[in-house]
């Protein structure tokens, strides 16, 4: 029976490939032993660790099982903090919004706070080692696939052979780990602004580490893994950057020609000149406005065909080409915690680089700013966790925002006083991906500009204008840091 598997499995991948379906795979013959067939998913899992014993219990020491590792966070000292528990201005909160948030989580079954993240069989391995491009967890499924039929806005989601896709595991591709990474948000490009579908396939004027004509680099080039453990984590998610991955993790730091340059990478990162803009290929969300969700606003389709207006979710801007904020950057960033008290007469940082231009550990990097308004506690000034998704929440319970909000406090023992409003709020999400060629580089006169248009807002950087033309103190000229550099 073993070798009609292996046979089939390797007929059938042939004729996948003839039809162009998808780039080459390679099967591992161990793998085409595995017969199934497989109710669900959890089942796949149970076979896999069959030979890969310790896989399960090495990936759910990660984040990208745990989404809440213990971390360093400015004034709170140690806290569980991650994906689980941060708020942020896209939907809000994971909590009580599990089954539809938890579509990305690389578990099964996340549909409450009752999940039981011991559980081997709960990890997907699928969803990380199917080399077919095929599987596919249901958008509302707690990390299920469908195992029967099921609609999902108009269309139709078919069960899948997950015997066929378990014979086809692999190393994980870049549609792999962009399955979850593009779509951040609930769309592609929604969230970051630099990772989006266009780099599964991306053109060298996109990205020349990822691009065919570039390095053609599979994510793991730089993400590199020990123990399924990947190195590097999203600013918003890590503030203590006990886990951050840097360009310098490959190149040196005096990797140009001209000193002049290698001296301005003392201060100044490798994105800042190599990321001239993001969202380059389509456009990102840079705006969401939760005030207006449940009321009629006329939807105005903007240039890019984008929605303006949902009724559910409130009202947006998108922007292609984006000019990414500056700021001084140390590694580290404060991040405001389920709880804090804010002041809706100021627009609420979610989190924030930290840094200056006195601090010999920062640098200037590009970031997204992602702004919006979200509702809080008008008693309490804190930001408020409502429940949007499923039954009672306020996309199913008549866009009443007092009961959303009173189910979603609930889940998180969050005090809620019965009184609401809504206030801005923004998000810094640094820009990593989509390094240009270097003939799009920032030039010397984009940041140094003699008509004083520079991208640069000196003042919001500490000085008092151009430092070329007006030179303050330097970090520099106090830790002489500049001595083996050639300034002629």
């Amino acid at each position: 029976m073993k070798s009609i598997y292996r046979a089939l499995a390797l007929t059938a991948m042939t004729l996948f490939l003839l039809t162009g379906a998808a780039m080459a795979i390679e099967l591992i013959e161990d793998h085409q032993d595995i017969e199934g067939p497989f109710t669900d998913g959890p089942s796949v899992t149970a076979v896999c660790l069959e030979c890969h014993e310790d896989v399960a219990h090495e990936f759910m020491q990660t984040s990208h099982w745990t989404w809440e590792p213990m971390q360093d966070v400015i004034g709170k000292g140690q806290v569980p903090l991650g994906k689980k528990n941060t708020l942020n201005n896209f939907c809000i909160a994971v909590d009580s919004n599990w089954p539809r948030c938890t579509s990305c989580h690389a578990g099964y079954g996340w549909k409450d706070g009752s999940f039981d993240f011991t559980d081997e069989e709960r990890v997907d391995c699928l969803v990380c080692h199917d080399q077919t491009g095929t599987y596919k967890k249901f958008p509302t499924g707690a990390g299920h696939p469908v195992y029967e039929p099921k609609e999902w806005q108009g269309k139709i989601w078919e069960p899948l052979d997950l015997a066929s896709l378990a014979r086809t595991a692999g190393a994980p591709g870049r549609d792999n780990c962009g399955a979850c990474h593009y779509s951040g948000g609930g769309g592609n490009n929604v969230k970051h602004g630099d990772m989006e579908k266009a780099l599964s396939k991306p053109s060298f004027a996109l990205d020349v580490h990822m691009s065919e004509e570039g390095q053609d680099f599979s994510c793991q080039e730089c993400h590199t893994t020990n123990s399924h453990d990947i190195q590097g984590n999203a600013m918003f998610v890590s503030p203590g950057g006990a886990n951050h991955l840097e360009c310098t993790s490959c190149h040196e730091d005096d990797f140009h020609e001209k000193r002049i340059l290698n001296w301005h990478a003392k201060s100044v990162s490798c994105q800042t000149c190599h990321i001239p803009t993001f969202a380059r290929a389509n456009p990102t969300k840079t705006w969401w406005d939760w005030s207006t969700a449940g009321t009629k606003v006329e939807n105005v389709k903007d240039e890019f065909g984008k929605n303006t207006f949902v009724k559910k979710k409130g009202t947006f801007k998108w922007e292609t080409n984006v000019v990414p904020n500056y700021s001084w950057y140390n590694g580290v960033s404060g991040q405001y915690l389920l709880g804090d008290s804010m002041n809706p007469n100021e627009v609420t940082k979610l989190n924030w680089p930290t840094g200056n231009n006195l601090d010999p550990k920062a640098k200037i990097y590009p970031f997204k700013l992602m702004r919006g308004k979200q509702v809080y506690d008008k008693k309490l000034n804190t930001i408020l966790v409502p429940k949007l998704f499923g039954k009672g929440g306020f996309w199913k319970n008549g866009f009443d925002w007092d009961a959303a909000l009173k189910a979603g406090t609930a889940s998180v023992d969050q005090e809620y006083s019965g009184e609401f409003d809504f206030a801005e709020t923004e998000s810094y999400w640094k820009i990593n991906h989509q390094v240009a060629p270097a003939t799009d580089a920032l030039n010397c006169k984009d940041c140094h500009a003699k008509d004083g248009n520079s991208r640069m807002d000196w003042q919001a950087l500490g000085y008092d204008g151009d430092p070329s033309k007006k030179r303050g103190v330097s970090r520099y000229e106090l830790k002489d840091a500049y001595n083996d550099v050639n300034l002629d």
